[in-house]
C-alpha cells in the first residue's frame, strides 16, 4: 500500500521515517517528476516500487502558457535556506541574503529559531515557504 509523505500540502515526518526516508531524498523524488518545491504538492504517496506520485495543489496544476494566451516567465529553481533545522549557509550565499533578512522573513510565521524548521526554502516571484515542525 502507498505511504502518505505528504497530506494537505504537509510533509509527514513520521511516515518518512516509517520509509527511512530523508528530507533530501523526498526533495529529490519530487524533482525527479517535476516538482521543484514542496509549496507546490497538496498529496505526495509513495508508492511501493519506490516512486512517487504527485497531486498538485490547484494554482500549481499545469496549464501552458498557451492555453492563457499569456507572455512567457522566466523560471526559477527554488533555494532550500533551512533543512532539519540546519542553516544552509552556502545557499545563502549563493542568494546575496544572510541571517537578520532570514529571520526577518520567518517572524512573518511567527519562527524565532532556525532550529524550529523543518524546511524554509525561497523561490523568486513567491517568497518562502517554511514547514515547522509543530505542523
Amino acid at each position: 500500500k502507498p505511504a502518505v509523505l505528504i497530506k494537505h500540502g504537509i510533509v509527514d515526518r513520521n511516515e518518512m521515517k516509517k520509509n527511512r526516508m530523508n528530507l533530501n531524498q523526498l526533495q529529490s523524488l519530487l524533482r525527479q517528476s517535476e516538482t521543484f518545491s514542496i509549496r507546490e504538492v497538496e498529496f505526495c504517496f509513495l508508492e511501493p516500487n519506490g516512486s512517487i506520485s504527485i497531486l498538485k495543489k490547484a494554482k500549481y496544476q499545469k496549464t501552458t502558457v498557451e492555453d492563457l494566451k499569456l507572455p512567457g516567465k522566466p523560471a526559477h529553481v527554488p533555494v532550500t535556506l533551512i533543512r532539519d533545522g540546519k542553516l544552509l549557509r552556502e545557499e545563502m550565499k549563493e542568494l546575496g541574503v544572510d541571517e537578520s533578512w532570514l529571520r526577518k522573513q520567518l517572524s512573518t510565521y511567527n519562527v524565532t529559531d532556525f532550529e524550529d524548521v523543518f524546511i524554509a526554502e525561497w523561490l523568486a516571484g513567491d517568497g518562502i515557504f517554511v514547514q515547522t515542525y509543530t505542523k
